[in-house]
């Protein structure tokens, strides 16, 4: 059995953030129930990241919708809007990701929805919070690494800011408010009391970044400055980056210069004994390894860095991480099949219970599958609410 079998959730994301967590919910046993406008649905159905389709549909959609039900509602119709609140009735969770006001004009504050169901979950996730003059912007990811200082932290000194190239502000919000709703419902557990949640994803890639601005908040407001050669951390001396070889890009963690030099067989380090210059001349020391490595392939400079304990890795692209065999250990792919019979793999949910993996075949759903279903289920034995 898995941990959340018993739990239902409405969700009524759309796009990322939300769906990722209800995602990871749905990975863990709760019924997922997910609300869409019965025209077009989730925008994400259409919305895409590539130019790869799935019978119709993009692909992320796909991935992040899998183990999931589709019910069809209009909440600006009466009538569909009184089956929703009879669904919230007999709710554990209830998620949206609306810009702040929008929630309240369709009639689901968190107000009405407890006063339906005092012991509900009311999870929120916006771009920028509900106070503040951004709090009406659009939570979209780019925009979000933009403002948020961590596109100043890729690339090298002299490149323009570059933002990291995964909807990474999307993800960390749908991870903090899945951590959010699993800790509210530990107490609902305990005490049969509700709780309202909420995450912005300004706070989530704030976060994400706690270990350099709390450099920033401590260091009288210097700000981060990347390394002019190979950047792999804006506060993170010699040799933290990647680097060309003959052949593939060798990525080095920190570790002693010195040391480093006698692994590589690269004398010019071996002048750089003070440890406080691995930082402060690290583009010079960094210049140094580059002239090196460059010298033969990335497979020999790895065996002689493994050999000696010394953190360092190849640098992949899909194509050979999927080829290697300590990928292929993990088994973190997925194959899940869609109410057409089509057959897509996508990855598997990381987490492990027991030592089990979480495990569930079923694909992202057709818009609206299983409203009636859900009707007959939930909706039968109620009266629906004027």
């Amino acid at each position: 059995m898995k941990p959340l079998e018993d739990i239902v959730v409405l969700d009524f994301s759309q796009f990322l953030s939300g769906p990722s967590a209800t995602l990871r919910l749905a990975d863990m046993g709760a019924t997922v129930i997910k609300i869409e406008r019965p025209e077009g649905g989730d925008i994400c159905r259409q919305l895409y990241v590539s130019d790869v389709m799935i019978e119709g549909e993009s692909t992320i959609f796909h991935a992040i919708n899998r183990n999931k039900q589709s019910y069809a509602a209009d909440l600006k119709n009466p009538d569909d809007l009184a089956k929703i609140k009879l669904l919230l009735q007999q709710a554990d969770v209830m998620l949206h990701n609306f810009r702040p006001g929008v929630i309240e004009r369709l009639g689901l504050s968190y107000e009405v929805v407890k006063a339906i169901n005092p012991g509900i979950v009311y999870a929120e996730i916006s771009g920028y919070g509900s106070d503040g003059d951004w709090k009406h912007l659009p939570g979209q990811d780019l925009l979000l690494q933009s403002v948020s200082g961590l596109t100043w932290l890729t690339n090298n000194q002299n490149e323009s800011p570059t933002p990291m190239g995964v909807s990474v502000a999307d993800i960390l919000a749908g991870a903090h408010i899945s951590q959010a709703i699993l800790a509210a419902l530990y107490k609902k557990a305990i005490s049969g009391q509700g709780s309202q949640v909420s995450v912005s994803m300004l706070e989530s890639v704030m976060n994400f970044q706690f270990e350099l601005i709390t450099c920033f908040y401590n260091d009288g407001n210097e700000l981060p400055v990347r390394s002019a050669v190979n950047n792999g951390n804006a506060y993170l001396q010699a040799p933290y980056g990647i680097y060309a070889t003959q052949e593939g890009f060798l990525a080095l963690a920190m570790g002693d210069i010195v040391q480093l030099g006698n692994i590589l067989d690269c004398t010019a380090l071996s002048a750089y004994t003070n440890a406080a210059d691995w930082f402060t001349l690290r583009d010079e020391i960094k210049s140094h390894l580059a002239d090196h490595l460059i010298t033969k392939d990335a497979a020999y400079w790895l065996g002689k860095l493994q050999a000696a304990g010394y953190w360092a890795a190849k640098v992949f692209n899909y194509d050979q991480l999927t080829e290697h065999e300590g990928y292929k250990a993990i088994n973190m792919e997925l194959f899940v099949n869609t109410s057409n019979g089509l057959q897509i793999k996508t990855t598997r949910c990381p987490i492990k219970i027991d030592g089990e993996i979480l495990l569930a075949t079923k694909g992202a759903p057709l818009l609206g599958e299983h409203t009636d279903a859900i009707n007959n289920k939930y909706l039968a034995q109620n009266e629906v609410l004027s």
